[in-house]
């Protein structure tokens, strides 16, 4: 009889997941209209995709920002996060060298102010709001998290956010901004343009993923070890760090996103236990 309920609970299960349906929303604006009207290149290029769970009440989001060393790539929702049961805002910004920095870290911050006041009216809980990303998107979620002041602009606390879990992220001032400034990609900067600057004990609980250290971008596992290690000296016990052996920095997404989503599960339901 218990074989017999627990086949009828996985088809009940199953089908349930199966007739779940989503929406996407296409090229949402995160800035205000004043600001959209008196720049062109904002209003075409700081906008966001929203796709989520129709029907279902106080669901998470993944806010994502794509990679492109902060100077090309595309708005995208991730396929391997899609019918998952999240919603997910795949985020648009400006690129270097039109604009230089901290530009690109304002529309990340904007972009996820947006995400906070607004995704209740689609059905989820702006306190289950995660952060990621890849590479370049990867140092945005840093930025915008442990450097509390972007996102305290729009009277948000940053240690809101429930996670961040950012996927080969440039952890010291990022190579665009010193090529901006002029510098080579191994000039070692570490200033009020790197995560590293910002560590800090009660910054929110954060998985470091990256590629295998032989096959990565430069030092970039070195980069999120040395974070690691300086957050854990900062009293902060909720940093992880993963290396993803065999992997390079263009494709170590595809091992890291059943990680992401194992992450996004715990804290989701951390949170809604009553836990921090």
């Amino acid at each position: 009889m218990k074989k017999i309920l627990l086949s009828v609970f996985i088809i009940i299960t199953c089908q349930t997941f199966a007739q779940q349906q989503y929406e996407t929303l296409k090229a949402i604006h995160y800035y205000d209209d004043a600001i959209n009207k008196k720049d062109t290149y904002i209003d075409s290029q700081c906008v966001l995709d929203l796709y989520y769970p129709k029907g279902v009440k106080n669901f998470a989001t993944i806010i994502w920002f794509h990679g492109g060393g902060l100077s090309a790539g595309h708005r995208e929702i991730p396929q391997q996060l899609m019918d998952k049961g999240y919603a997910v805002v795949g985020v648009g910004y400006r690129f270097s060298p039109r604009v230089k920095a901290p530009a690109y870290i304002e529309d990340a911050a904007a972009a996820t102010a947006w995400a906070f006041k607004h995704i209740q009216e689609y059905g989820g809980s702006n306190k289950l709001i995660l952060l990621s990303g890849h590479s370049a998107g990867a140092y945005l979620d840093m930025m915008i998290t442990l450097d509390k002041h972007y996102l305290k602009k729009y009277n948000i606390d940053a240690n809101t956010i429930a996670g961040l879990i950012p996927l080969s992220g440039q952890c010291i001032t990022h190579f665009t901004v010193r090529q901006e400034r002029g510098m080579e990609a191994t000039k070692v900067v570490v200033d009020s343009l790197a995560p590293l600057y910002f560590v800090r004990k009660d910054a929110p609980p954060m998985l470091l993923i990256t590629g295998d250290r032989e096959l990565e971008l430069y030092g970039r596992y070195e980069e999120n070890a040395y974070m690691k290690r300086m957050m854990m000296l900062t009293g902060n016990t909720t940093t992880t760090l993963y290396e993803l052996q065999g992997y390079d920095h263009g494709g170590m997404p595809a091992g890291a996103f059943p990680l992401l989503l194992k992450e996004a599960d715990r804290r989701v339901k951390e949170i809604n236990a009553g836990h921090k």
